[in-house]
């Protein structure tokens, strides 16, 4: 793999819904390799282009490539090179971490042998092995979210694109988080939405800032840090107009 490869990229995306525009003419690309940081308050239109970029939404105009797949016109081929993490990501309380990722498995076209191999290497990499046969319901949510990870992971994406991933989690389940994130973008080429600004520091290679669905920074964070005169929350508040 190539390491100025793009492997995530967005041309010119638009996506309305009637007349009102959440993303306008968003244009960046994610090499492989990279874990980019992708900021931007509530609103802003991160999640919206996530959804673009995986082919769960269709853009009202531009095109979202994964590993140089169109992703409307490859769903299926686009799919498998492509972990996706929704924030509160859809898990069914009643299975236990086993059987879900068996089901996403199976539902993948996975073999069953193939689906045992990457289950027991999954549930190692995300620290599972101790509630993988207890029902996810009974679960802290720290759990919940590596239960995520691990179905993200299960079929040996090359692109991981993660919304929030620590949303809702203590200190120490987000140190754990950003911990196997780090080790995910030895490997992976990662986009990773956040409001968080202590994650970009620990855990990006580059910046992309969104605002009013319009894409207004993309650097590293030594960058960023400068657009606040060395001051992150303050470079957050210059590039998005935020008030209060």
């Amino acid at each position: 793999m190539s390491i100025h490869q793009p492997m995530i990229e967005a041309v010119g995306i638009s996506k309305f819904f009637g007349p009102f525009p959440a993303v306008v003419d968003v244009s960046f690309t994610v090499n492989a390799g990279e874990v980019v940081a992708f900021l931007g308050p509530n609103g802003a239109g991160k999640t919206t282009t996530m959804r673009v970029l995986t082919g769960y939404l269709r853009p009202t105009s531009g095109t979202a490539r994964i590993g140089g797949l169109d992703v409307q016109d490859n769903r299926i081929e686009a799919a498998r090179k492509v972990g996706y993490l929704p924030e509160n990501g859809p898990l069914y309380p009643e299975m236990t971490p086993r059987e879900l990722l068996s089901f996403f498995g199976e539902a993948r076209g996975m073999s069953p042998g193939r689906i045992a191999e990457r289950l027991e290497v999954v549930s190692q990499t995300c620290a599972l092995e101790a509630v993988i046969d207890r029902p996810i319901a009974k679960l802290s949510k720290g759990y919940r979210q590596r239960v995520g990870m691990a179905q993200v992971l299960l079929h040996e994406p090359e692109v991981l694109i993660m919304d929030e991933p620590t949303s809702g989690l203590d200190p120490n389940q987000i140190r754990q988080v950003r911990d196997t994130l780090r080790k995910f973008g030895q490997t992976k080429t990662i986009l990773l939405s956040t409001h968080i600004l202590q994650e970009v520091e620990a855990v990006a290679d580059r910046v992309i800032m969104m605002s009013g669905g319009r894409l207004v920074f993309d650097g590293t964070p030594a960058e960023l840090q400068a657009r606040g005169e060395g001051n992150l929350d303050e470079a957050f508040h210059r590039l998005t107009g935020a008030t209060g």
